[in-house]
């Protein structure tokens, strides 16, 4: 990768940088990027937390983060490179109180010679993104910088606008990266690479040939210690309203003029400007058997741990096709699915010798970890009688470009200190999406408990009826056919 634009000097401050966030996903990625020679020539990472923490500790605890969960091992040149640029700056950074932070930037940033870029990274709960942007602006530390947040960027429609004003009132939009870390996986790009560069799909894109959409990211864990989080806001903030809604957009969209930032973000803000806002009817939402139980969790919580919904956009492309969407913890697979099913054509030439169940033909994205493409359809198994059985075709990434393929946050790291901006949402289409859960955050529906280890909540079956979800319908159909 050393062919591609390296960023220029920089200073990166992760705020929470002893948390789970920046142990499980920031530090892995951005020593990575060291190792693939996408870090700037010169650069420093500067942790912070409330809490007390040392840079030895900073160390140790980046060590044993990028060996547990990093795809290079932190030894050898690049270990030495990347540890020596790390440290560590304990305490609460508010508009009151900036030191001892706002010192060590101006040093790092002195350093590397006096114009260094600044990266603030809040990888925090929503509830801290106030302080922290208010602090950073107070201290003047906004100046020609940039700021990354976590989504979610605000819990409904009014704390978005009064978290976008506060933004805005230090920096410009040019200076914002709200990061949804599934707009950074290859997968994902590549629904529209296959839509836009091949002309086979294209053509069928459209509610003539498609009969519904599904969007599916069911999870086997479950909270893993992190209640304080979850409880405020749920899997429909978390999930729907973020990563599902986003992917949808990619779906969705008409053809950008060009994959940068403004054209890209004025399609995916048509796409939420023409579904149709959500009723309470439209969503399930669920709770897992001892969720309550949870250290952490109030005895009596309400908090969906659970969602399904049902979205309609209302626009020439689409109209009429359902979009369904589904995730949950405590589920009994794990997968990041998106799936087209296509309409049936009429099969009277074949009904007599059609001796296999097939519901209907579907395009199949897999975003997880075993990304790839896959094309299920009918065809005429080898023999002398016309006997029809299920066929696919499939890519698979690590299969085709092997080490290559880099992680989602790799790559919006990697964007976000470049300033690159097309992969990151921008702020008319954040609000949107909240605007059009607003009714189902104000009457949410009835909470359904569902057993671990099930597909949730059997009102999601009903959602959907009488389609079924794609990803528990190849698993019945893998085991009958065993």
């Amino acid at each position: 990768m050393q062919h591609v634009r390296r960023p220029d000097p920089q200073v990166i401050v992760i705020f929470g940088g002893n948390g789970d966030l920046a142990k499980r996903k920031l530090l892995p990625a951005l020593f990575h990027l060291e190792v693939a020679y996408l870090l700037p020539d010169d650069y420093r990472i500067i942790g912070n937390s409330r809490g007390d923490f040392t840079n030895e500790e900073f160390d140790r605890f980046a060590r044993e983060a990028i060996a547990k969960l990093g795809r290079c091992q932190p030894e050898g040149e690049h270990w030495d490179r990347f540890a020596e640029r790390l440290t560590y700056v304990s305490g609460s950074f508010t508009a009151d109180d900036q030191e001892p932070l706002a010192s060590a930037i101006r040093a790092a940033q002195k350093e590397l010679g006096g114009d260094a870029q600044l990266l603030a990274y809040l990888a925090v709960p929503p509830k801290a993104f106030s302080v922290l942007t208010r602090a950073l602006g107070e201290a003047e530390l906004n100046i020609g910088s940039r700021i990354v947040f976590e989504k979610p960027f605000g819990t409904d429609v009014e704390s978005f606008g009064k978290l976008g004003a506060l933004v805005h009132r230090y920096f410009d939009e040019e200076q914002v990266f709200r990061i949804d870390h599934f707009l950074g996986k290859e997968a994902v790009q590549n629904i529209l690479a296959l839509r836009f560069a091949n002309g086979m799909f294209e053509p069928v894109w459209n509610r003539q040939f498609i009969d519904h959409v599904e969007i599916d990211v069911p999870e086997t864990l479950g909270l893993e210690k992190r209640a304080g989080f979850y409880e405020g806001v749920g899997a429909l903030r978390d999930m729907l309203v973020t990563h599902l809604f986003q992917v949808m957009s990619f779906v969705a969209m008409e053809p950008p003029y060009a994959l940068e930032p403004k054209p890209l973000a004025d399609e995916t803000a048509k796409v939420f400007e023409s579904i149709r806002p959500l009723k309470p009817e439209d969503v399930v939402r669920g709770q897992f058997e001892g969720y309550r139980q949870e250290e952490g969790v109030d005895p009596n919580s309400d908090t969906e741990t659970f969602v399904a919904a049902r979205m309609f956009i209302d626009n020439w492309r689409w109209s009429g096709v359902p979009f369904f969407m589904r995730t949950g913890k405590r589920l009994k697979e794990k997968h990041q699915t998106v799936t087209l099913a296509f309409k049936e054509p009429p099969r009277q030439m074949f009904r007599e010798h059609e001796s296999v169940w097939f519901e209907r033909d579907h395009l199949t994205f897999q975003l997880g970890e075993e990304a790839g493409v896959s094309l299920a359809f009918l065809a005429k198994k080898p023999g002398p009688e016309i006997e029809l059985g299920p066929a696919r075709m499939s890519f698979e990434y690590d299969a085709a470009y092997g080490s290559e393929v880099m992680g989602a946050y790799e790559y919006l790291l990697h964007d976000a200190l470049l300033g690159e901006r097309t992969l990151f949402t921008r702020g008319d289409g954040v609000e949107r999406t909240w605007e059009l859960v607003q009714e189902v955050l104000e009457k949410p529906p009835s909470i359904h408990v569902y057993p671990p280890g099930s597909w949730g909540p059997k009102e999601a079956e009903d959602l959907i009826a009488p389609r079924r979800w794609h990803v528990a319908r190849e698993e019945n159909h893998l085991r009958n056919s065993g």
